[in-house]
C-alpha cells in the first residue's frame, strides 16, 4: 500500500508538471530528452538568456521490452532456460530546476529499475554557465565558453555514455542492449568542460572515485580519486557533414572499489541471460562483461562520429588496464565497437542500423578470452517523444577455460523495445 502511494504521489507531481509548464519547457543550457537530443553529447552553451525567476521543469521517461531471447554454453555447466515474455517497466523521473541565470541543478531518480525494484536516486549535480552570482559579468569571456558541473554524477568519460540507455531514458540508444564493457559510473566530483567557437573542446575532472559514498577507512584510507580528461573536435562542417572525434581518459591511483564497468544499477537489458540453472538470483549484469580491475585502472577512450546526412557512423575503442590489490601486475582488456545508422523520413523519424562489438581480455586466471555481439536494429519515431525499436542479437564467448559457465557460450534472438521520454 504505501509503495502503491508513492508511485501515486510521484505521478501526481508529474501531472502538475505538466499542466504548470506545458506552455514553455525550455531550459537555457538543456539538452532534450526527446528526438531532439539524438546527436547531442555534451550540453551546447546558448547564447541568449531567457532566465526570468525559478523556473522547475518535470520530466520523465518509460520503457518496456520484450524479449525472445535463446542462450546455450557447451553443457559442462548448465545454464537456466529462457523463453519469450515481457521484462519489468522501468522509469525514471527527472527534475531540471533554473536556480539563477546561468545556474542550473539537474537530479534523476529510478522509478523502478531491474536490479532495483524500489525508487531511488540515480544522482544529480549543479551546473554552472554564468558567474553572475559572484558579481554580474564576471568572467564574462570564459564562461561564455566553459560549463561546471558539480555533484554526485555520470562521469564525462568517452561519448559512448551519450548514446546508451540509461534505465528507463532510451532514445539515444538506436539499439537495445548498451556495449558489452558498459563504461558508466556515477561519482562525488567536479568537471571543467571548454568549448571554442572553432570546434576545439578539453574536459578536465576530478572524482572521488566511489559509488556507493562512506567514510569507512579500508587500508588506511577513507577512498581514493580519480582523474578525467577529455579533448575533441565537433563541427558541423556543412550543412550535411557533421565530424567528430575525441579521446577521453579516466584514471585512479588507488580506490577502494573501482565500479567503472559494473555501476550500472540498473541492470543489463538482457534479462536472465547466461545464468546458472542453480541461480537463487538474478545477475542484473548478464550479457556484460567486467575486466574485474578493482582497485586500480587506466582507461582510453577514443570515439569518432561521422554524420553524412541520413548516415551516421560512431566508433568505440577503448584500451583499458588495471588490477586489484591482490594481483602485482596489471592486467589489460580492449573493446572495438562500430555502429552504422541510416536515418531517412522527413524528420529522419525512422532508420535502421548495425553495431559489432567485441572485447578481448585477461582474467584473473590467467586465460586471454573473448567476447562479440553483433546487432541489428531499426526504429520508428512516432512522435518526438515516442520510439518504438527492434533488434536482433547474437552474443557468443570465446575461449573461456573448460567447465566454466560461459563456455562456448552464445545468446541469440529479438528484442522489443518501447520508450517515452519528454
Amino acid at each position: 500500500m504505501r509503495t502503491i502511494l508513492k508511485k501515486s504521489i510521484l505521478l501526481g507531481i508529474i501531472l502538475i508538471g505538466f499542466s504548470l509548464y506545458a506552455q514553455n519547457r525550455h531550459l537555457d543550457n538543456f539538452k532534450p530528452q526527446d528526438q531532439d537530443g539524438i546527436g547531442v553529447f555534451e550540453v551546447q552553451k546558448d547564447t541568449v538568456s531567457t532566465f526570468d525567476g525559478v523556473k522547475v521543469r518535470v520530466g520523465g521517461a518509460s520503457t518496456l521490452q520484450f524479449q525472445a531471447l535463446d542462450n546455450e554454453n557447451s553443457g559442462a555447466a548448465p545454464l537456466g532456460k529462457v523463453g519469450s515474455n515481457f521484462n519489468l517497466a522501468t522509469a525514471n523521473l527527472d527534475l531540471d530546476v533554473a536556480l539563477y541565470d546561468g545556474v542550473r541543478m539537474h537530479l534523476r531518480t529510478y522509478l523502478s529499475s531491474r536490479h532495483h525494484h524500489e525508487t531511488y536516486v540515480k544522482g544529480g549535480y549543479f551546473q554552472i554557465d554564468k558567474l553572475d552570482f559572484i558579481s554580474e559579468g564576471f568572467l564574462e569571456d570564459f564562461m561564455s565558453h566553459a560549463t561546471i558541473k558539480i555533484g554526485h554524477m555520470e562521469n564525462n568519460y568517452g561519448d559512448a555514455h551519450f548514446r546508451r540507455s540509461d534505465n528507463a531514458q532510451t532514445l539515444f540508444n538506436p539499439f537495445v542492449g548498451n556495449l558489452i564493457m558498459d563504461s558508466f559510473t556515477t561519482e562525488v566530483g567536479a568537471e571543467l568542460l571548454y568549448q571554442c567557437d572553432s570546434g576545439f573542446l578539453g574536459m578536465v575532472g576530478f572524482s572521488n572515485g566511489k559509488l556507493n559514498q562512506n567514510v569507512k577507512e579500508s587500508n588506511g584510507t577513507t577512498g581514493g580519486a580519480a582523474f578525467l580528461a577529455k579533448v575533441g573536435y565537433d563541427k558541423q562542417i556543412t550543412d550535411d557533414f557533421r565530424f567528430r572525434l575525441t579521446g577521453s581518459l579516466y584514471n585512479t591511483g588507488y580506490a577502494q572499489s573501482v565500479y567503472l564497468y559494473t555501476a550500472d544499477r540498473a541492470g543489463s537489458r538482457y534479462y536472465d541471460i547466461m545464468q546458472s540453472a542453480t541461480a537463487t538470483k538474478d545477475d542484473f549484469r548478464s550479457g556484460r562483461f567486467d575486466p574485474g580491475f578493482k582497485n586500480k585502472i587506466t582507461a582510453v577512450m577514443i570515439n569518432p562520429f561521422i554524420k553524412y546526412g541520413g548516415l551516421e557512423v560512431f566508433g568505440t575503442v577503448e584500451l583499458t588496464s588495471g588490477r586489484t590489490l591482490a594481483e602485482t601486475d596489471r592486467r589489460k582488456a580492449t573493446q572495438y565497437a562500430g555502429e552504422l545508422i541510416y536515418r531517412f523520413g522527413n524528420s529522419e523519424n525512422f532508420y535502421l542500423g548495425g553495431r559489432y562489438n567485441t572485447v578481448s581480455a585477461e582474467l584473473t586466471s590467467g586465460d586471454d578470452i573473448n567476447i562479440d555481439r553483433f546487432q541489428l536494429g531499426a526504429g520508428w519515431f512516432m512522435t518526438k517523444n515516442v520510439l518504438m525499436k527492434a533488434e536482433y542479437v547474437v552474443q557468443k564467448y570465446k575461449d573461456y577455460p573448460t567447465g566454466d559457465l560461459l563456455e562456448d557460450g552464445k545468446f541469440n534472438g529479438f528484442m522489443l523495445e518501447a520508450a517515452i521520454s519528454f
